[in-house]
């Protein structure tokens, strides 16, 4: 059991401490007097607004009209919504589940006006909390007692000596005599609530670059527990994301070690995409297979998670019918999801360069690293030369038999000289002249000569199918 202390007395208890019966109020030794095992901790208001303002970004992907609203909640506008995400119902749903998935327990309502919605959130007793209709709202709101207003509970006892109860007492009220006697924010808050005056917000805005950090409640030893709390995170990025209209393609997840004296670097953790993409469960299956091939040096003691690239959010495609063989962006996912299950060194992609040297020109690359290379300034000649399929990855010295190369038999040059004669900006430089020969059992092969000022060499680079 739970009780949180702010100025000594309890603000709030979880519902096994008030089984024991702690109250609102009550000091720290009354508390420990009836439950001697409850945890008591004292109210951390940065904490607070921190976790307010994750759960704000993440809620951004719903929405783009978030605003913070007193007693530590948050309005949505959520008209233009509705049917993006399946009709109310489901939409409430989703949004319930997000915010659970943070680590929170939400009192969601819905209503025509975000003050209405707002009242109804915060009365807690057993009662619909979605009205659709401004008249259904007006009804509801009526039977809430007048306390439920923050502006009104200063003046609670004037207000209930001379008879008021409910918010439909507070209206019948005459208006100029309460808002002489009272605080004018009751009525400026009534008349938002029941739709008779405009309602002004100040939406959240995004970050311009996102960089989210969550410390742990207790140390992670195992890579796949990590999972569970980097999913606030990308929640939290899923949420920057379409509220930039931006799409990750590289982000990288850093698991922080100890700290001070004996302090343990943190391990990165780097996901490349084929394709940007923004989806939850993509994003986190990508996650997860990296995780469960990462072996933890130290226990983890908090994570950092940062879009390190990103790109404009695609609309989907308008094509009345599918490619067949499927999409590119199924070819995309299934690269991602082999470079996050093997590693990205295991899975390559060819990657031609700019240069004329054959084993410069013939790379490899990560195949979550996107475009081929090119070497600035360097172009490839417009017409190719015959060149093989197959190059050795080291070229083959051949030896020499009445001054012709010999490889199982002496080689008849067919075709050639091919004059390469380049390389002197990054190393010696290299001078060959390329053959294609013919074997004495028909097979044909690829040498080149290598001239050293009088000292001639032959060596085999490739074999032709």
């Amino acid at each position: 059991m739970l009780a949180v202390l702010e100025h000594d007395q309890v603000l709030a208890m979880t519902p096994a401490a008030a089984a024991s019966g702690v109250r609102p109020g009550m000091r720290r030794g009354g508390v420990l007097a009836l439950a001697p095992q409850a945890l008591l901790c004292e109210r951390d208001a940065a904490r607070e607004q921190g976790a307010r303002d994750d759960i704000a970004l993440a809620l951004l992907q719903y929405t783009p009209e978030v605003a913070h609203a007193e007693e530590d909640s948050l309005l949505l506008d959520i008209s233009a919504s509705l049917s993006a995400f399946g009709g109310r119902l489901a939409l409430c749903r989703r949004i319930r589940d997000s915010i659970q998935a943070l680590g929170f327990t939400p009192h969601i309502s819905m209503a025509p006006t975000a003050q209405g919605a707002w009242l109804l959130a915060r009365h807690r007793r057993r009662m619909p909390r979605r009205s659709l209709r401004l008249a259904s709202l007006q009804r509801r709101l009526d039977g809430l007692p007048f306390a439920i207003l923050p502006a009104a509970r200063a003046h609670q006892e004037w207000l209930a000596g001379i008879g008021c109860q409910t918010l439909a007492d507070l209206r019948k009220l005459p208006r100029a005599g309460l808002q002489r006697r009272s605080d004018k924010h009751i009525l400026d808050t009534l008349d938002r609530a029941y739709g008779s005056a405009p309602e002004i917000f100040e939406w959240v805005q995004p970050p311009q670059a996102f960089s989210a950090w969550l410390e742990l409640p207790d140390r992670i030893e195992h890579a796949e527990a990590v999972l569970f709390a980097a999913r606030r995170l990308v929640l939290q990025m899923i949420g920057w994301l379409v509220a930039q209209q931006l799409a990750v393609s590289r982000f990288l997840l850093s698991l922080e070690h100890e700290r001070g004296r004996q302090a343990i670097a943190p391990t990165p953790l780097e996901i490349a995409l084929g394709e940007p993409a923004w989806h939850e469960e993509h994003l986190l299956r990508l996650l997860k297979e990296r995780l469960g091939r990462l072996q933890l040096d130290a226990p983890v003691i908090a994570l950092r998670l940062q879009a390190t690239q990103v790109a404009p959010m695609l609309p989907p495609t308008a094509s009345l019918f599918p490619e067949p063989g499927g999409t590119p962006g199924a070819y995309a996912r299934l690269l991602e999801l082999l470079s996050a299950r093997l590693g990205s060194e295991n899975v390559l992609q060819p990657a031609a360069l700019a240069d004329h040297r054959p084993e410069v020109a013939n790379a490899w690359q990560a195949a979550g690293d996107g475009l081929c290379r090119q070497t600035p300034g360097d172009a490839l000649p417009r017409l190719q030369p015959q060149r093989p399929f197959w190059l050795l990855q080291q070229p083959l010295a051949l030896m020499l038999r009445k001054h012709r190369p010999f490889y199982g038999s002496p080689l008849r040059l067919l075709s050639g000289p091919e004059r390469i004669e380049c390389g002197w900006w990054d190393g010696p430089p290299t001078v060959r002249d390329y053959f294609v020969a013919e074997g004495e059992e028909a097979a044909c092969y690829w040498i080149y000569r290598e001239r050293d000022g009088d000292d001639i060499r032959w060596f085999l680079h490739g074999l032709f199918a």
